[in-house]
């Protein structure tokens, strides 16, 4: 009896879990507000703005809920998604996720730096490759909340490693730095050992990663 029990709760979780996950139909009404900054399908037009087409549903839901709770601070977004429920964040996630990413171009001078550092990483400085966590095309792992990279703005990637570089040092959500990585700091690490002209590179190469 025991037993039968725990195998009803396992499949009630599940089953609530799958009816929590996000309805991509629903999201895309829900995104007229973003739209203005990140495209009607999440390619945005302006290289500061990330493109959100693509991305792994349960990256973009922890980075919507990390925003709109404050522990991700972006100036342009701050009380834009106190309405939402957590539902509707899921909807809005699974909507981005559906789309196609546009993926833009490399500069061929900094090709060659960029893919090296991507697939084997710097072992002199303590950098791990790119393509362990975020796959060899730039993909992401989407059940392990790993983000996607492929065609992402190069001017966005840099912003976000320099601010996960002070991240490293400073411990309190604002808008010049990046904290929610999680407690073993993996992203702050990295991008910390990081030299400026490696991080251009990499940008450049992810920016035309498919």
């Amino acid at each position: 009896m025991k037993k039968l029990l725990v195998s009803f709760l396992v499949i009630a979780g599940l089953a609530a879990g799958a009816n929590a996950a996000g309805n991509a139909e629903d999201g895309k009404a829900l995104t007229a507000v973003c739209a203005g900054c990140h495209g009607a399908d999440g390619n945005s037009a302006v290289a500061t703005f990330p493109k959100l087409a693509g991305q792994g549903e349960k990256y973009l839901v922890k980075q919507l809920k990390d925003i709109k709770e404050g522990n991700r601070v972006i100036v342009e977004m701050t009380g834009l998604l106190t309405p939402y429920t957590d539902q509707q964040l899921e909807d809005i996630s699974a909507f981005y996720a559906a789309q196609s990413t546009q993926v833009g171009q490399a500069d061929p001078e900094l090709v060659k730096l960029g893919e090296a550092l991507y697939k084997a990483g710097n072992a002199k400085t303590g950098v791990p490759a790119c393509a362990g966590c975020h796959s060899p095309k730039g993909e992401g792992i989407a059940l392990g909340g790993f983000p996607a990279l492929s065609g992402q703005h190069a001017d966005y990637t840099i912003a976000q490693l320099k601010k996960f570089q002070k991240g490293y040092r400073f411990d309190e959500p604002a808008a010049d730095n990046r904290i929610n990585d999680g407690e073993a700091k993996i992203m702050r690490s990295i991008a910390f050992n990081l030299k400026d002209f490696e991080i251009e590179a990499l940008a450049s190469y992810i920016q035309g990663l498919h």
